[in-house]
């Protein structure tokens, strides 16, 4: 389907000029100045991490001493990280533990499927993307860890976003100033994760 977003608006430019691959990054800015999950020495895991803009910007926030495993089908050209070239499907709870060195502090997911234009059919992929990052998140978060993931807004939304709650002390929904104003996105934010006993 032709480009929606062919005129590059203020966060386009303004990536460009910081060189980020992509302006999503204000996005993760914005979730990094309000509910703070990023610290020195993290452990994080990023999926959907290709071209890299969310990956650059966690390295920053987490330092030499934190350890940053992205998984997609093609790594970024970053020089500190590991990278994990493959789908998400498969690739284990048990892998990425091993990469990070221990368990998981905060799990990302900027992930989106190719958008066909037909709403409910892009609502239905994105959710099972989501669906996929938080069956991940529940199996290598450590207690207390965040959960960060990008919905397509829907019928199945509020559904995913209550089971998530049931495992998190502190739920919000987001939708970003670098968000464009046509979008569905928004993002979830899942704080104080509780696995179960």
């Amino acid at each position: 389907m032709a480009n929606r977003y062919k005129k590059p608006d203020h966060f386009t430019k303004r990536a460009k000029l910081e060189g980020y691959a992509a302006r999503s990054v204000y996005k993760l800015e914005e979730i990094q100045r309000r509910f703070r999950p990023f610290k020195k020495g993290m452990r994080v895991v990023d999926l959907g991490c290709y071209p890299g803009s969310w990956s650059r910007y966690i390295l920053q926030k987490i330092g030499r001493q934190g350890v940053l495993v992205g998984v997609d089908f093609t790594a970024p050209e970053l020089d500190q990280g590991v990278w994990l070239e493959r789908s998400i499907y498969d690739v284990s709870g048990e892998e990425l533990c091993a990469a990070l060195g221990g368990k998981c502090h905060v799990l990302v997911s900027d992930m989106a499927p190719r958008t066909t234009g037909n709403r409910l059919g892009d609502h239905v992929e994105q959710i099972a993307l989501a669906s996929r990052a938080w069956s991940i998140a529940q199996e290598i978060l450590e207690p207390g860890g965040a959960f960060v993931v990008k919905i397509f807004d829907g019928e199945d939304a509020n559904s995913f976003c209550l089971e998530v709650k049931k495992q998190c002390t502190q739920v919000k929904r987001l939708k970003p100033e670098a968000t464009r104003r046509q979008s569905r996105e928004f993002f979830l934010i899942g704080m104080g994760f509780k696995p179960v006993q």
